[in-house]
């Protein structure tokens, strides 16, 4: 620490929200200038306010005064202007300048800079201009920034006379005492020039010199991190010549370094501080800013909010009734009525009407448009209240939804509603909300990536230049768990083989080492995937505004920022599974005339829990993996409830604290439901003894303590966070007052530490049950109209060729044909035809919109196509070219039109050729040479077509997988089904369940085989495996590459095995070993077994089995597995002279005895 008192403050700061540019972490910066005496500290990024808000609210904590600032980037002409001439040949756009706010008025005019940058000036970077400086330069303080200001810049190029007009300009503009030349002094002789420069600009202009540091990273030893971050910022390596290169002086140096630097200009030094002292004001926490809701004439917010929600009420009490009568409730209608009065009374007290209006509104209007709208999402499902103005769709007293989880009375802080929309419909309802408050007022919320152990690990390698394999070996070592951040040091302290590999190997070092320092700093910034912002007023009076890279305007403030500062935050969420259960209706509706009431199904239809119980769940909501299936087969749910609980369970805590398979026990009565205290069994009684829900946590401190509904949502809050000194006063709370409730001490206790332990697992049921009721509705629409919730399901996934795979095999298992696209049948999208799913046009590859929209639009006009020439001679084939119609052709779209593909696909040109005839004919007035001018003669018309073989099976398939990204006639693995049953150990659908580190064995189709060279020479090739469910990647290093290139071409039928690398958002295997599948009896089988059935042996088979085998005698054993279906199975080793040599052929010659299916595989293992 500096002695004598504060002598420095840095002011010229880069922090990590300087995107791959500052690599300083805000809690690092703030705590390294309180322990070496700095009092104040300023935030300088480029351009941008990002991390202002988490800068003050931290600098408090250390102690230090922050000094909020930018380092702005000033156009040399109009900030509209985008030419690249206007900064003169060579130069950039832009040069910076330090704006720093003195007082709250600076902050909101820094806020309006920040903001015009990004919306009105961005070329390259955020630009402002002098123009707007001028208008927004009350309470700033500016400094001349860094060697790319534009004083510098010209003290550089040596033209004096321009720097002097320009810090003239600046002086002039911001007044005395807010303009300072800034100088700095990295030991580089351009700053020494430019110095020398400004010192005599300050004895010229009588304007002061501040010193900076221009500080990028935190300490010296962090620099060669920071230059591999600017290497990723730019795509370079650190070998790489011609790359922006920062000395190893822009640290965050201590005062006495800072004086020492500046020894020869100590005025320039104490003047940091009395720049430090203009700046500087205390952010405080500023009320809630609620958008004012437009009330009809005659009303007050409050009283039109009663209103609508009285009407409500009464229309739900009819519905109420009819369930009361038939004994469906739990509740009476006094109940409810008493429960709402009790909200509207809350609501109203916190002021919190004009938002349960604003809410209301959007989902009205929502509905009324016909655009789906989820049942409930968080803990707003446990409002009445809400549920009586329909936004949300699920009875919270039904299933014990608590109000005070949403809405504390007893801790005041903005509801949170979160609302789902179907996909197609949630920019329609944002639009809605941007029209109504005013497009100034409403803005999409910023959010940013940071780099997590795998990825940074992965860009490290590529700034380091280190090859890719070698990067990608050291990245899969660390693990990857849903939910939990894993850390490079966490990594290389559980994984022996990472630590070995960072001791041992001095590549490994450098880069775990620069890893480690760049582990959680800001890499991109995006637009949030629901957050919405609704103002009072326009949002830059309270927060900058971001225009991200898709021109979606966002705040710079992030989610939790916003809230801070009192603005009103949505989440409007688009949820693909509403939009696909309205297709599903469309299409039920159109084909029967009827369209299901889907938010009245009755919660109790067998067939829909018969389909869960099966774990038949594909495409159900929440519901699908296989690792739900699995635990669905186990429970054999029968009731809503067990869904809401499974929602809950399905989460890693539970799962690996063995919650769930404790839960399906009691569940079927394999262990004692008990419970820890007579007056919690109604409270567990839904979930057999097992606290499942948060709700159940302040249920039971209610019950046991006393506690209010509101001061349990304290104490579960306070477990959540497991804070001990919190926790122990808790304890002791709850301890005297269940004592106080004559509960004996060790009962209270033991009720205590259960709560305790099941708070970490507890689960929002409000949420649950929402979507559990979502997951529902799916599942009825399967059980009752399969064909139509397939079609739509498909629809739903069609741009996921992966899904699509996976759903195509399902409809075959169901026994639903799915047939190819048809020119005069098919629809933009999937569609019900009879029993069948017709593939819709918009699947073609190489089919684009316009092409389908000009091919429906002439179908819609004068009905079916007639042949090929009568399709050419309608469409406009400036739209339907060649390209296209070969797509059709090869997807089988055109079979309708009779022929073979193949001399279908060899007629397009002449095809096209009558076609333009045809059109030119029109356009010229005269009659076709085939009659009329109503196409009739063209739809009769027949072109001869050429004598040709049709495509054998593999060209055929090879040709839809082309246009359609999969198979439809047929599947090249479904004769090999057997084989990878046998051999292999996963399907794709299975791989995303498995963890990091498991070996696989998955048999498939290599697809898009790519081979590339490393830097050291070596091959290795990345590709896909398709199997019957889906698509899986796959690396193959060098070592295997070698061993197995030649196998390696596209459409090669293969089983792969090899190491699962699960990571957040793919999934992939290293392979060890590759092997064509017609080898795999060969060389992997260590075992034959072949199935008998008792009543069809008799000597004759026996005999013909005894041929078989002798013909094909090896060194595998052969196993007989003897079978009386309904009675018995024996499987028993054959003797060993009746070992075998497994093969192809053994296979044909024992099946052609005793039937097709017979004969099974034991696999050896690769290693």
């Amino acid at each position: 620490m500096a002695s004598g008192g504060p002598r420095f403050v840095h002011l010229h700061n880069h922090t990590t929200y300087s995107l791959l540019d500052g690599a300083q972490r805000i809690d690092e910066m703030l705590a390294r200038a309180s322990q070496d005496g700095q009092t104040s500290l300023a935030i300088t990024d480029h351009g941008n306010l990002f991390g202002a808000l988490e800068f003050g609210r931290k600098a408090a904590r250390h102690g230090v005064r922050p000094i909020i600032g930018i380092e702005a980037y000033v156009a040399p002409g109009s900030r509209f202007d985008r030419s690249p001439q206007q900064a003169g040949a060579g130069r950039k756009p832009y040069f910076h300048l330090i704006l720093l706010a003195e007082s709250y008025a600076g902050y909101r005019n820094l806020i309006r800079l920040a903001t015009a940058g990004f919306l009105e000036g961005f070329y390259y970077r955020p630009r402002i201009d002098r123009e707007i400086l001028k208008e927004h330069s009350d309470g700033l303080v500016a400094l001349s920034a860094c060697l790319a200001g534009e004083i510098p810049s010209r003290l550089r190029g040596d033209r004096y006379d321009l720097a002097l007009a320009a810090a003239g300009e600046l002086r002039d503009l911001f007044g005395e005492g807010r303009f300072w030349l800034e100088m700095q002094d990295h030991g580089l002789e351009e700053q020494a020039k430019v110095n020398e420069g400004l010192v005599r600009l300050s004895r010229e202009l009588g304007v002061g010199l501040v010193a900076t540091n221009d500080c990028h990273y935190l300490l010296p030893e962090d620099h060669f991190a920071h230059d591999v971050l600017v290497c990723i910022q730019t795509g370079k390596t650190v070998k790489s010549e011609e790359r922006i290169r920062y000395s190893e002086q822009h640290y965050l140096k201590t005062q006495e370094e800072m004086a020492q630097r500046f020894a020869w200009a100590p005025e320039a030094v104490e003047n940091s501080l009395a720049v430090a002292g203009r700046c500087g004001f205390a952010f405080e926490k500023q009320p809630h800013q609620l958008p004012a809701f437009p009330v009809p004439e005659g009303h007050d917010l409050e009283g039109y909010f009663v209103k609508v929600a009285r009407d409500g009420f009464e229309e739900r009490a009819g519905e109420w009734s009819v369930e009361i009568d038939a004994g469906r409730l739990r509740h009476g209608l006094p109940d409810y009525r008493q429960r709402f009065e009790r909200e509207v009374a809350i609501i109203r007290k916190m002021g919190f009407a004009g938002y349960f209006l604003v809410v209301w509104d959007f989902i009205r209007f929502a509905r009324e448009r016909g655009i789906p709208v989820g049942p409930g999402r968080g803990s707003a499902a446990g409002s009445l209240v809400a549920y009586c103005m329909r936004i949300t769709d699920i009875d919270p007293m039904q299933y014990g939804l608590l109000f005070e989880r949403f809405l504390n009375p007893e801790r005041i802080s903005l509801p949170d509603i979160d609302i789902d929309f179907c996909f197609r419909g949630r920019d329609r309802v944002i639009d809605y909300v941007t029209e109504k408050y005013g497009r100034a007022n409403v803005a999409q919320i910023i959010t940013f990536g940071t780099m997590a152990a795998r990825a940074v690990i992965r860009d490290a390698g590529r700034g380091l230049d280190i090859p890719y394999a070698d990067v990608d070996r050291i990245a899969k070592m660390v693990p990857q768990r849903p939910g939990v951040e894993v850390t490079i040091e966490g990594a290389m302290a559980e994984v022996p083989a990472l630590k070995q590999a960072y001791e041992n190997e001095p590549t490994v070092r450098q880069l775990l080492d620069v890893g480690k320092r760049l582990e959680g700093l800001v890499r991109h910034a995006s637009t949030h995937a629901a957050g919405v912002v609704i103002a009072p007023r326009p949002i830059v009076e309270f927060a900058p505004l971001y225009r991200g890279g898709n021109d979606e305007i966002t705040t710079q403030f992030a989610m939790g920022d916003i809230e801070e500062i009192g603005l009103l935050k949505m989440d409007f969420l688009g949820l693909k599974t509403l939009t696909l259960i309205s297709d599903a209706q469309d299409s039920i509706e159109a084909h029967t005339g009827s369209r299901p009431d889907i938010d009245r199904l009755p919660l109790d239809d067998p067939a829909v829990y018969e389909l869960f119980s099966r774990a038949k769940t594909s495409g159900i909501f929440q519901f699908e993996s296989s690792g739900m299936q699995e635990i669905l087969r186990h429970l054999k749910p029968d009731r809503f409830e067990d869904l809401v609980a499974l929602n809950a369970l399905y989460r890693p805590g539970p799962i690996g604290g063995g919650l769930i398979d404790d839960f399906i026990k009691r569940r079927h009565g394999k262990v004692r439901v008990e419970y820890p205290h007579p007056l919690l069994e109604d409270i567990l009684r839904e979930t057999y003894g097992v606290v499942v829900y948060q709700e159940q946590v302040m249920q039971i401190a209610s019950r046991m303590a006393g506690y209010t509904l509101g001061e349990a949502d304290i104490l579960r809050r306070a477990m959540g966070k497991k804070k001990k000194e919190v926790m122990a006063a808790e304890r002791q709370k709850f301890l005297d007052r269940a004592t106080g409730q004559e509960i004996p001490l060790h009962d209270a206790v033991k009720v205590f530490d259960l709560m305790e332990y099941f708070a970490g697992y507890g689960f929002n049921k409000s949420h649950s049950a929402a979507y559990a009721l979502v997951a529902y509705r799916t599942a009825w629409l399967k059980a009752h109209f399969p064909v139509h919730f397939m079609a739509a399901l498909l629809t739903s996934e069609k741009g996921t060729t992966d899904k699509l795979v996976r759903y195509v095999n399902e409809c075959r298992e169901m026994g639903i044909r799915v047939v190819p696209p048809d020119v005069n049948s098919s629809g933009l999208d999937f569609t019900v035809e009879d029993a069948s799913i017709r593939f819709g046009l918009s699947a073609i590859k190489n089919v684009g919109e316009a092409a389908i929209r000009s091919i429906l639009e002439v179908r819609e006009r004068r009905g079916r196509f007639g042949s090929l020439l009568d399709l050419c001679a309608e469409v406009d084939l400036r739209l339907v070219n060649k390209r296209v119609l070969e797509a059709l052709v090869q997807s089988g779209a055109l079979d309708a039109f009779g022929g073979r593909r193949s001399q279908l696909h060899a007629a397009v040109d002449a095809a096209i050729e009558f076609g333009q005839r045809r059109r030119a004919e029109r356009e010229a007035g005269q009659t076709s040479l085939f009659g009329g001018g109503d196409g009739v003669g063209a739809a009769e018309a027949q072109l001869p077509l050429p004598d040709l073989p049709d495509w054998d099976e593999r060209t055929r398939l090879g040709h839809e997988k082309a246009t359609l990204g999969f198979y439809v006639t047929g599947h090249p693995l479904e004769s090999c089904r057997d084989l990878l049953r046998d051999f292999g150990t996963h399907t794709t659908a299975d791989l995303k369940e498995g963890s990091s580190g498991t070996e696989v064995a998955l048999g498939g189709i290599i697809t898009d085989l790519k081979r590339r060279k490393s830097k050291k020479g070596s091959w290795w090739a990345s590709m896909h495996v398709e199997d019957l469910e889906g698509l899986a990647e796959v690396m193959v290093f060098p070592k295997t590459y070698d061993a197995c290139q030649a196998i390696l071409e596209n459409d090669r039928s293969i089983l792969v095995t090899g190491r699962l690398d699960v990571d957040e958002d793919r999934v992939r295997i290293t392979a060890d070993q590759i092997v064509p599948l017609e080898d795999l009896r060969e060389r992997r089988a260590e075992a034959v077994q072949l199935r008998l059935v008792a009543a069809e042996l008799d000597d004759d088979v026996v005999a013909r089995l005894r041929e078989a085998v002798a013909a094909h005698r090896g060194d595998v054993p052969l196993y007989l597995e003897v079978v009386r279906p309904g009675s018995f199975r024996l499987v028993a080793r054959a003797e060993p002279s009746l070992r075998v040599a497994p093969s192809r052929a053994l296979q044909e010659a024992l099946e052609a005895v005793v039937g097709t299916g017979a004969v099974r595989y034991r696999a050896r293992s690769a290693r």
